[in-house]
């Protein structure tokens, strides 16, 4: 069989990048009996350093210096690698790649430094792979012309639901249905959060849990005051249902006013308190929101606990069709990364125009 080449840059190398990184070790084998040949040739992590090898990058040595050492720029200390020190603009431009795979933190406000990465990325006429939240949630629209007048593909299944593929759930597995409407839990801080306040905890203790767990950052307000949800809901506006839409025009209300006492009430009367991010349609304008809900025990939401999240797409013909799993993930996440680029492969093989 005769195998695609392709060679990684990783524009980061946190928790997402290097789960992902153990993922291709893992499944150096699946990947040749699908007929794809993966190096990573670069990585480039504002506080691990940057490196890159034409030849590709002993993926387990890199692991290992990080995570057995943990100095800052340790990379470019101690591993051999013929090119030191590229920042992220020169790593995608001037590196052997031809897939960059932008993992760095989200920024809800700008998009950037992800934006510029990616939009570097789709000018070199190089697939893009993000897990970054920020790029496809403030440009979609403008990003996604970009890979269309460069024959790329730009792929961002990880943006929304981890691992759990909602984008390509509903743009193929639902394909031909018309979309009334989505709702779901797109956060697993808050819904944890909201388990264990079903189970008799407080607001604070659940929080303090969840931080011990590292599901909650020390400052959790981007998950308690819905800031996340609304960015995976203005995704799902632009790439799904046709609508532009910024993360701050979502309607957005936090789970931070609600009590041990409302939860308790809400289960006595026959309801759950969730976390639902909603999208739907009004006349020809598509809206969006996120905030608690009480939704009946009956709903396939309502079952859903701890750290999952789930979405459910209202359409036409189907009715109500729901889909449940991991929504988080240092493997969760890097899988999102991994089925996206057989996704491209397969896209590439079968002859199928640029997608994004």
């Amino acid at each position: 069989m005769r195998k695609n080449v392709y060679n990684l840059a990783l524009i980061g190398f946190g928790t997402v990048g290097r789960g992902f990184s153990e993922i291709l070790i893992k499944k150096r084998r699946l990947l040749e009996d699908y007929g794809l040949e993966v190096k990573v040739v670069a990585i480039c992590d504002i506080y691990w350093g940057s490196i890159y090898d034409p030849n590709g990058i002993d993926l387990s040595k890199a692991l290992n210096l990080v995570e057995s050492k943990r100095e800052e720029k340790i990379l470019e200390k101690e591993y051999d690698a013929p090119y030191k020190g590229w920042d992220a603009v020169k790593t995608i431009k001037e590196t052997n790649s031809n897939v960059i795979v932008e993992v760095t933190w989200t920024n809800l406000e700008t998009g950037e430094p992800g934006l510029t990465h990616v939009k570097t990325a789709l000018s070199e006429g190089k697939h893009v792979i993000m897990t970054n939240k920020g790029p496809v949630a403030i440009a979609y629209h403008e990003l996604r012309d970009l890979a269309y007048e460069n024959r790329v593909f730009m792929m961002y299944e990880g943006t929304v639901m981890s691992g759990s593929p909602a984008i390509r759930f509903i743009r193929e597995a639902l394909a031909g249905v018309k979309i009334i409407e989505i709702h779901g839990i797109l956060n697993g801080t808050t819904n944890f959060i909201l388990t264990k306040m079903e189970e008799g905890w407080s607001f604070d203790e659940a929080l303090k849990e969840a931080q011990r767990l590292g599901y909650a950052e020390a400052d959790p307000s981007a998950d308690i005051d819905a800031w996340d949800p609304a960015g995976k809901a203005a995704i799902l506006v632009n790439t799904i249902m046709g609508g532009r839409i910024h993360p701050k025009e979502v309607e957005r209300e936090g789970i931070r006013g609600i009590s041990k006492e409302s939860v308790q009430e809400a289960l006595k009367e026959g309801y759950k308190i969730k976390l639902i991010a909603k999208i739907w349609r009004e006349g020809e304008e598509i809206k969006a929101a996120v905030k608690p809900q009480r939704i009946p025990q009956t709903h396939p939401l309502a079952s859903v606990r701890g750290v999952l999240n789930a979405i459910t797409v209202k359409t036409d013909h189907l009715g109500e069709v729901t889909l449940i799993g991991p929504g988080a993930g240092r493997l969760e996440t890097g899988q999102a990364v991994l089925n996206d680029l057989i996704a491209i492969h397969r896209y590439i093989t079968s002859g199928s125009k640029f997608y994004a």
